[in-house]
C-alpha cells in the first residue's frame, strides 16, 4: 500500500497566503490583542470586537476572558477538527514573524528614504509602557490590516473592476495609492488622531502600499505581522 504524502504549510515568501493559513497566523495576535486590550484605557480606533465581547461578557473581566480564550481555541480546533493541523505548525508562525521583521526593515528603509526617519510618537491617552505599545500594536496590526487592506483595498479594487471595463493595470496601482493615502490619513482623524503634517503623511503613505504590496503578493497574515512588528519596533 503506498504512502499518503505528507501535506506541508507554504514556505514563506514563495506563495500567496490562503484564507484559511491567514486565519491560523493571525488569530494568536488577535487573541493576544483583546486578551491585553481590556486592561488599558484606549483601544484601535477600528476595533470593533471588544464592546461587543465586553457587552456579551456582561461586562464581568473573567467572563470576557474566558469568551476571547473560548474563541481561540474554537478557531484551533476548528482547523485541527477539519484536517487542517498543519496550519498550526510552530514552523509557520516562526516563518511568518521572520518574513515579518525584514519586510518591517525594508518598509522603514524605503519611508525614510522618502522623508527621512520618522518614530512614531506616544498614543494619545494612553501611558507610555512596553505592555501598552505591545498591545496597541497587535491591534494596529490585525484591524488596521483588516480594514485597509482587505476591505478598503481588496474588496475596494474588486468592485471599481465590476463597475467598467478598466485595465486591472491601471486599477490596481491607483486605488492601492488611495488605499494608502487614506491609511495615513486615518491617524489624523478622531480624537486619538495626531495634528496633521506634511512628512508623517507621507511616511505613512509609502508605509501604507508596503503593507499593500504585501498583501497583494504575499496575503493578510504577513501584512498583519510585517505591520504589527513594525509598530512594536518604533513604539518600544
Amino acid at each position: 500500500m503506498s504512502e499518503l504524502p505528507l501535506r506541508r504549510a507554504p514556505v514563506a515568501g514563495t506563495t500567496r497566503t490562503d484564507a484559511i493559513t491567514d486565519v491560523a497566523l493571525t488569530m494568536p495576535l488577535f487573541v493576544a490583542y483583546h486578551l491585553g486590550v481590556i486592561f488599558l484605557p484606549v483601544r484601535n480606533a477600528a476595533d470593533l470586537v471588544t464592546s461587543r465581547l465586553a457587552e456579551l461578557a456582561a461586562h464581568s473581566l473573567a467572563l470576557y476572558l474566558g469568551l476571547t480564550l473560548a474563541l481561540g481555541a474554537a478557531v484551533a480546533g476548528g482547523l485541527l477538527f477539519f484536517g487542517h493541523r498543519d496550519k498550526l505548525r510552530w514552523e509557520s508562525f516562526v516563518l511568518v514573524a521572520l518574513e515579518g521583521v525584514l519586510y518591517a526593515m525594508a518598509m522603514r528603509y524605503v519611508a525614510s528614504l522618502a522623508v527621512g526617519s520618522l518614530p512614531l510618537g506616544p498614543i494619545p491617552g494612553l501611558e507610555q509602557t512596553p505592555f501598552g505599545a505591545v498591545v496597541m500594536s497587535l491591534g494596529a496590526g490585525f484591524y488596521e490590516e483588516l480594514a485597509f487592506r482587505v476591505v478598503a483595498f481588496g474588496l475596494g479594487a474588486r468592485l471599481l473592476l465590476s463597475l467598467d471595463d478598466w485595465s486591472p493595470w491601471v486599477v490596481y496601482p491607483l486605488w492601492a495609492l488611495a488605499c494608502a493615502a487614506g491609511f495615513s490619513l486615518w491617524h489624523h482623524l478622531g480624537a486619538m488622531g495626531e495634528p496633521f503634517a506634511l512628512k508623517p503623511f507621507v511616511f505613512r503613505t509609502v508605509c501604507g502600499l508596503v503593507f499593500t504590496a504585501i498583501y497583494r503578493f504575499r496575503g493578510f497574515a504577513p501584512a498583519v505581522w510585517t505591520h504589527t512588528l513594525y509598530d512594536i519596533w518604533a513604539l518600544t
